[in-house]
């Protein structure tokens, strides 16, 4: 029966569950790139239980973080509560998220991969229209060759990343690092395995 749930359905089963399906700690890519981020606030899209929102605001950050499942933002309070830090938790979707214009210093998107093209296209706009000028944008995502994984990601060859994509997507920003790579990866039980990634971090032009 899972398989015929809308989207919404079918993630809060997969997070009323009382362990964290993607692990307490932060995505390890993000976890990297810590010297790298800009002194100020963070938005966290689609952040799931609070792994990434939850680190961002260990670091010192004021953090924003959103995502549509009320089982998950739960969690996510939990977790924020747990490591004694604050994040402004949104139970909201995408398209209803408030993007205000040239807000945040850092924008964080980890596995983020449930758009198609077109509706990619308009999410990746509001990231270019919230991140300040000289802001730093941060994703990890999975790469076209995870159709050969059965690792975790959305299974859909056009929702997975290239170079050619973020290049084009992010164009005119300061590219500190665009990087295709396989490796082993242990985020609870949800990603698990050997694993083709995509990690970038850029600079929005001043």
């Amino acid at each position: 029966m899972s398989g015929f749930m809308n989207p919404l359905a079918r993630w809060n089963e997969r997070f009323e569950r009382d362990d964290y399906v993607f692990g307490e700690a932060p995505n390890a890519y993000l976890a990297t790139q810590d010297a790298r981020l800009q002194p100020g606030n963070a938005l966290a899209l689609a952040d799931g239980e609070g792994r990434n929102s939850v680190w961002l605001a260990r670091q010192g950050l004021q953090v924003d973080a959103f995502d549509f499942s009320p089982p998950a933002v739960a969690k996510a309070k939990r977790l924020a509560d747990k490591a004694g830090v604050t994040v402004n938790f949104s139970c909201c979707d995408w398209a209803s998220f408030d993007w205000k214009p040239d807000h945040y210093d850092n924008v964080v998107g980890i596995f983020f991969q449930f758009a198609e093209p077109a509706a990619r296209a308009r999410l990746f706009e509001r990231i270019d229209h919230t991140l300040k000028p000289g802001g730093l944008l941060i994703v990890q995502g999975y790469g076209r060759e995870q159709m050969r994984f059965n690792t975790g990601g959305p299974g859909k060859l056009e929702h997975l990343y290239d170079e050619a994509l973020m290049r084009s997507a992010f164009a005119g920003y300061e590219l500190l690092e665009l990087v295709s790579y396989e490796a082993e990866i242990s985020e609870g039980s949800g990603h698990q395995g050997m694993s083709a990634l995509l990690g970038m971090v850029a600079r929005k032009p001043a």
